[in-house]
């Protein structure tokens, strides 16, 4: 059981003394923070931890927070079960730009104006006050909810439009303190969770409380109604332009198939009524013609181009046969190839 600071209680053994110089070399680097119930009465030697993201400093007898004014990257703060009964000034929380998560409920807050202060947090989320002597004043919850403008869940119920707006009465579904808008944020701490899983956890909770106000705010509802109307209206002419562009090849690929169905019947017309039709040309060419009536100008050229050699060739073969046959006086068999 540690008592006092921490760096203190490390390094009071004879055995630890040689790890005095690394330890606080290593404090630089850490990240994650957990000292729960261990009874510590001070945070001075977290000045050094400038990296620090998540702290849990909850039951102790800690007093003042003053020396967390270093530790600029902090996402998660939980400082409740403590004997705190002042805040820092408003220069503290403009520092903490990162903090999302904080939690300060069982402490001895008993003013309001002071509690103020954290109105200068820019990206303060979730706060918990209860069970401090401050949340029994009558106006507390509508002083924070409009003083810290980034605030969005306060002590275990997400904000609603009604708290915001004055003299709006909303139906039931919206109202303060409604069953939809409970969310507790602050469940009882995991033994062994490691960085992993309060950044996880941190994660989780933001993303639910967004997910409330998304389905439970009509400022919200009435905003993304907003949003859609005005990219379709944005878009239309495009979507538009697509489907005309659409009905014209439609169109267009129609009368292309017609022609060439009509094509072909005239084809096959002729070779059944007309007697003096050449039956054997019409039909390699409607043979060789039954690729898209558009392509058959640019198909006849390549295959002009392509069979021209090979009919060469095949005429050179023949002309040799021939004479190889004259040659062995073949004459009947040479007339009869020719």
């Amino acid at each position: 059981m540690f008592h006092g600071t921490i760096t203190e209680e490390l390094i009071s053994h004879e055995e630890w003394s040689h790890y005095n110089q690394n330890i606080i070399e290593d404090q630089k680097d850490f990240v994650f923070v957990k000292f729960n119930g261990l009874h510590l009465k001070s945070m001075e030697n977290l000045q050094s931890c400038i990296s620090l993201r998540v702290c849990i400093f909850s039951n102790n007898f800690i007093t003042d927070i003053s020396a967390l004014q270093s530790c600029l990257k902090l996402i998660k703060l939980d400082l409740h079960g403590n004997q705190i009964k002042h805040l820092p000034d408003d220069k503290f929380w403009s520092r903490l730009k990162n903090l999302k998560l904080l939690y300060l409920h069982d402490n001895g807050f008993a003013n309001l104006q002071n509690v103020c202060m954290l109105s200068a947090c820019p990206s303060l989320v979730a706060l918990t006050m209860f069970d401090c002597p401050v949340s029994l004043n009558k106006g507390y919850r509508q002083t924070l909810v409009n003083n810290v403008c980034s605030l969005k869940a306060l002590d275990h119920h997400v904000i609603s439009d009604e708290e915001i707006i004055q003299n709006w009465h909303l139906p039931e579904r919206f109202r303060t303190y409604n069953h939809r808008l409970f969310f507790n944020f602050c469940p009882a701490l995991k033994k062994g969770s490691t960085y992993m899983d309060e950044i996880n956890n941190i994660k989780y909770i933001i993303s639910k409380i967004n997910g409330i106000m998304a389905h439970n705010s009509p400022v919200l509802i009435i905003q993304r109604w907003i949003r859609g109307f005005l990219v379709r209206k944005y878009l239309s002419s495009l979507f538009l332009y697509k489907k005309h562009q659409r009905k014209f090849i439609r169109k267009h690929e129609t009368k292309l198939i017609c022609a060439y169905r009509r094509w072909e019947d005239k084809d096959f017309k002729d070779l059944i009524f007309k007697p003096g039709t050449n039956i054997t040309g019409k039909l390699a060419r409607w043979k060789h013609s039954i690729c898209f009536p558009a392509a058959l100008e640019y198909s006849s050229k390549r295959k002009k181009k392509v069979f021209a050699p090979s009919y060469e060739l095949k005429t050179k073969d023949i002309g040799k046969k021939q004479r190889d046959l004259i040659q062995k006086g073949n004459f009947n068999s040479a007339f009869l190839f020719t």
